[in-house]
């Protein structure tokens, strides 16, 4: 087992409570973010609207991902399909597998 298959299976029990949180309290977190965000807009007086709603957007995509809200092979799970990201950019994610036999 390597290193890294070891550092994982070490931290799957983690990820599992992170995820039955995320899933819980799906809905407050997200109530939080859009909160911090619209506060951060006003002290900015909008200067960097933008922004802050592509950083809220961004952090709401991975909480839905901690909680498993895109199921492998939806359209969404750009990380598990292997397709190209949601920004069109071209750039492919590879598939979860283990590296071709030499």
């Amino acid at each position: 087992m390597g290193l890294m298959d070891s550092f994982k299976a070490k931290l799957a029990p983690a990820k599992e409570k992170v995820s039955g949180l995320a899933q819980q309290h799906g809905g407050k977190i997200e109530n939080g973010l859009d909160k911090a965000a619209k506060m951060v807009d006003e002290k900015t007086k909008g200067k960097y609207s933008g922004k802050i709603q592509t950083g809220t957007g961004k952090a709401k995509d991975a909480m839905d991902r901690l909680a498993h809200k895109d199921e492998p092979g939806s359209p969404g799970n750009s990380a598990s399909t292997g397709t190209t990201g949601p920004e069109g950019g071209g750039t492919t994610t590879p598939p979860d597998a283990p590296p071709p036999a030499s």
